[in-house]
């Protein structure tokens, strides 16, 4: 087995490391998600936590870790009432593949011993596993919608329900929650990212010589991990040590009603929804306070707690960055200490006490892809013939559904049909595999006609392997959203852009709540270009868009076609996701031999192929050629106006009457 990392060697990440002991403090601050680019230590870290947590005594056998000071009464291994003394284990740190299924997660329960022999054969998954200590996901913004809602109610309820067909086991399952996510890769649902206690953002250092420090560490690790760990060893014991004094010192620790009212105004301040963010200031203050050996709480323990627990909280615009303006947090502390003094560092330098944190905290934004590197994120290509300055979006509108036509069988998401694990029941068939979901009536029809032949004799049934029948369910999907935007001239007037880039945001809003994948192909001048390829970041699209330059002539056929491409090479990924295409035009071919011809042929390759695909004509003024209509029909797509996108357009629902009609 490798030597784990030290946690007490991981250069920089001050915010991370704190957060990990707070939490390894109190388990009740609700656990961390780290965010961050790749290669930031951010899974080193997390995973070196482990070492310092203090031993569990569980009771022996217990395939649920219950401790033996207080058994769960309903555990299925129990009852424990005459367990006697508990044998001791380190805290386990339980990880959670994104690929993992439901059974893998919360426990399989075999099915067919419980219909035939009325016994719960139960195996307990990774939620079991993790009770007591920590559930760590990798990558926990690309988690399976249905393992997301399963993780909510674990985390919500404390404990675990296997249900199957009227058969139900539930065990405990008390855990510290921490995450870690490349945002790059897409955001997390709001409801997951609000059970996450505290959050961090952590970036690579640039400073030179701390960059060397990481570099040597890490190699001199590699060449020796035994002796690596054994020269932090005595750094490592005393964070261990410090932990413990901390816990021991949290009940005594006071919550003053000044420091309160602070909580209370700064998360009324940030709009934050619901009281799970007060709830969490308070017990992450509370912890601070332990960790620095104190028994009040201050006013910069408040302010700490803030910049941990509020910026993932904040009522924002999914395209935003999460952060907090520290200035604001100031100013409301400072005008929320009124004159009861329980916090001795209310007057004299701001309620944040020095800190030094505001600096080191603003620094990765304005290096990274944090909340302003519009100027960063891709600069325009220098001048083109006739290149405008990119246009500002209008603001965006709740659009009307999309959706792949037929049934798919892709990752779970919210907008097309598609047989998925979950979902509303339609049919039966024979397992495949392990059974996971009972369709008992289709069982029970089955294994009927035996019975006399089985020679049964009693009230109960008898069930073989061959009766279990498998539900099929219907559900939904999420799809690839490849967007084709003309970026040409015609398209040019800043108005007229503005309107286009507001619906395309509003699209890609929909995009993220439905659980697509998305990606940006533009065409302008004489080539089209890949500005994203396909994605689960929205923001990283939205982005993309808000600094898309425009101007020059209109090569629609490139842009078909290196959208055809893109979706050629996808297929190879993702086969089972199918892709939805949105072209953002008004019709008009220009540039090259024959343009008009070329992108007739291009888009002909899409309809052979089935692909579904829809135009939003942006053509505008009293006289309208149609050119947007005559390429929907030739991708064997539909066409919208702007207007038509909107899902409280009158000109949209007339549309759809008059469709139904036809």
């Amino acid at each position: 087995m490798t030597t784990p990392f030290p946690f007490t060697a991981v250069v920089g990440q001050d915010d991370l490391r704190l957060a990990l002991l707070l939490n390894a403090v109190s388990p009740s601050v609700g656990g961390v998600l780290v965010r961050g680019e790749k290669g930031t230590a951010k899974s080193t870290a997390v995973r070196a936590l482990t070492t310092l947590l203090p031993e569990v005594s569980v009771v022996p056998g217990c395939r649920f870790s219950c401790d033996p000071a207080s058994p769960d009464p309903g555990c299925p291994d129990g009852p424990h009432e005459g367990a006697g003394g508990g044998a001791s284990r380190p805290a386990r740190m339980v990880e959670l593949p994104v690929g993992a299924s439901e059974d893998r997660l919360v426990g399989a329960l075999d099915i067919e011993r419980a219909l035939a022999e009325g016994v719960k054969a139960f195996e307990p998954g990774l939620l079991a596993a993790a009770h007591r200590g920590i559930l760590y996901v990798d990558e926990v913004n690309l988690l399976h919608d249905h393992l997301v809602d399963l993780l909510l109610d674990a985390a919500a309820m404390g404990a675990s329900y296997v249900e199957r067909e009227g058969v139900s086991v539930r065990h405990a399952a008390r855990f510290l929650l921490v995450g870690t996510m490349n945002p790059e890769e897409g955001e997390l649902r709001p409801q997951l990212l609000d059970r996450f206690g505290l959050t961090v953002e952590v970036s690579a250092s640039r400073e030179p010589d701390q960059r060397v420090e990481v570099v040597r560490r890490r190699l001199a690790y590699d060449d020796d991990p035994a002796g690596f760990a054994a020269r932090w060893a005595d750094e490592e014991a005393a964070v261990r040590r410090r932990i413990v004094a901390a816990r021991e010192l949290l009940p005594s620790v006071r919550l003053g009603d000044g420091a309160l009212r602070q909580i209370a105004a700064t998360c009324a301040a940030f709009e934050v929804d619901g009281m799970r963010a007060d709830i969490v200031m308070a017990r992450t203050a509370t912890a601070l306070a332990a960790w620095a050996g104190r028994t009040e709480v201050l006013a910069e323990d408040v302010r700490q707690a803030a910049l941990l627990a509020l910026p993932h909280r904040r009522r924002r615009n999914p395209f935003d960055a999460p952060g907090l303006d520290e200035d604001k947090l100031d100013e409301t502390l400072e005008e929320s200490s009124g004159d009861d003094g329980p916090d001795p560092d209310g007057d004299g330098g701001g309620p944040g006490g020095g800190g030094g944190q505001p600096g080191p905290d603003e620094g990765p934004a304005g290096d990274g892809a944090g909340a302003q590197p519009e100027g960063g994120e891709g600069e325009p290509a220098p001048g083109g013939a006739g290149e405008q300055s990119p246009a500002p979006a209008a603001e965006p509108f709740r659009t009307k559904v999309l959706s792949v036509p037929g049934i798919g069988e892709g990752a779970a998401g919210r907008r097309s049909r598609a047989r998925t694990e979950h979902g509303r029941t339609t049919g039966a068939r024979r397992p495949q595999g392990t059974l996971t979901k009972l369709h008992l009536a289709a069982t029970v029809r089955a294994a009927a006609p035996h019975q006399r032949a089985r020679g049964r004799s009693g009230r109960g049934l008898v069930v073989r392997r061959d009766d279990l029948r498998q539900a099929t369910r219907e559900g939904r999907e999420g799809n690839l959203v490849l967007f084709v935007v003309d970026a040409s001239g015609s398209m040019a007037a800043r108005q007229r852009m503005g309107a286009v880039k507001g619906a395309v945001l509003s699209l890609l809003l929909d995009a993220y709540q439905r659980r697509d994948k998305v990606g940006l192909v533009t065409f302008r001048g004489s080539a089209a270009d890949v500005a994203l390829p396909p994605t689960s970041s929205v923001d990283a699209a939205a982005a993309r868009l808000e600094s898309l330059p425009t101007g020059g002539r209109t090569p629609l056929a490139a842009g078909l076609l290196k959208a055809h491409d893109v979706l050629r090479v996808e297929r190879l990924r993702d086969p089972a996701r199918r892709a939805l295409v949105v072209v953002v035009t008004d019709g008009r071919a220009t540039g090259g031999p024959e343009p008009v011809a070329l992108a007739s042929r291009a888009a002909r390759l899409f309809a052979a192929e089935g692909v579904a695909s829809v135009v939003v004509d942006c053509e505008s003024g009293p006289v309208r050629l149609g050119l947007a209509g005559r390429l929907a029909g030739e991708l064997g797509g539909t066409a919208v106006t702007l207007d038509e996108l909107r899902a409280d357009s009158i000109a949209g629902l007339v549309k759809d009457v008059q469709r139904r009609a036809a």
